[in-house]
């Protein structure tokens, strides 16, 4: 019998790994979904551009390998889901060779990063960096030296060309966010439980709506269907450290979210066919 199922390419984030996707994989497993994981490991020293013509690469490579030629599902963390928006609005928005049922990201700055800018900022930055390292950067880390925190800065070029493109009216687009409802430090004990942002006028100010690294603000995508989580204020008091950025991927109640936006959304057969 054939699988009715889209399948899922995993698109892990900046200086990540295919390994965050070790609760996520077995799940879309037991759930007859089948899954490529793009890894970009190698790449970290490359654009925005370069790993989102590697991803289109690796979609063409499997293609031709299973010989599946419908529609299929990216699922991405962190930065992976502007690397995946690259892909599909700004390189292959006029063409739409790219037949892409659902877009999922997790934790995704999509407006550009803050934290990116941060690391800029000659006065708070280097503290930031400093309370990073060993936890979200490594060692000795150098923002100007890293090609993706630039091309994410909010006023980047990269930014701007993703917002003039604009999402794709063919593609379902899911946002997955965490967020500290009860305000507990323990969520992610780096900033006592807040995440940095960007006020309207420039300024910095730190916020509970945001995972530890991404504000929600960041995330937001005109038209995308966005969950909070968790659903139920009480897991925070369990499991707090779960909902924050570098966790998501792995954290029960997300990955149950993903596996249901992939397996309860219509089948290729039931889909509207992209519009050339």
């Amino acid at each position: 019998m054939t699988n009715p199922r889209c399948p899922a390419v995993l698109v892990h984030g900046w200086r990540s790994h295919p390994g965050i996707w070790n609760r996520l994989a077995p799940t879309l497993s037991d759930a007859a979904v089948p899954f490529w994981s793009f890894d970009h490991t190698a790449m970290q020293d490359e654009g925005t551009k370069a790993i989102a013509l590697a991803l289109q690469d690796y979609i063409h490579k499997k293609r031709r390998e299973t010989g599946y030629s419908g529609p299929v599902d990216i699922v991405c963390h962190s930065m992976g889901t502007c690397i995946a928006r690259y892909l599909l609005e700004v390189l292959d928005g006029d063409d739409r060779e790219e037949d892409v049922r659902l877009l999922v990201g997790i934790g995704p700055p999509n407006n550009g990063s803050a934290m990116a800018e941060l690391f800029n900022d000659p006065e708070r930055g280097p503290e930031v960096i400093r309370r990073l390292s060993g936890v979200f950067v490594p060692q000795d880390y150098d923002p100007g030296e890293d090609t993706i925190v630039q091309e994410f800065r909010p006023r980047s070029r990269t930014v701007a060309a993703l917002r003039a493109a604009g999402t794709r009216d063919d593609i379902d687009y899911r946002i997955v966010l965490g967020a500290n409802l009860t305000g507990t430090p323990a969520f992610f004990p780096v900033f006592d439980g807040r995440t940095w942002a960007i006020d309207p006028d420039g300024g910095w100010r730190t916020t509970y709506a945001g995972d530890g690294i991404v504000p929600h603000i960041d995330s937001y995508l005109p038209g995308a269907r966005m969950d909070v989580l968790p659903a139920d204020p009480g897991n925070l008091a369990r499991d707090p450290e779960h909902y924050c950025h570098i966790r998501l991927p792995r954290n029960p109640e997300v990955v149950a979210r993903v596996r249901d936006y992939l397996t309860l959304s219509a089948g290729p057969a039931a889909r509207t066919p992209p519009r050339r």
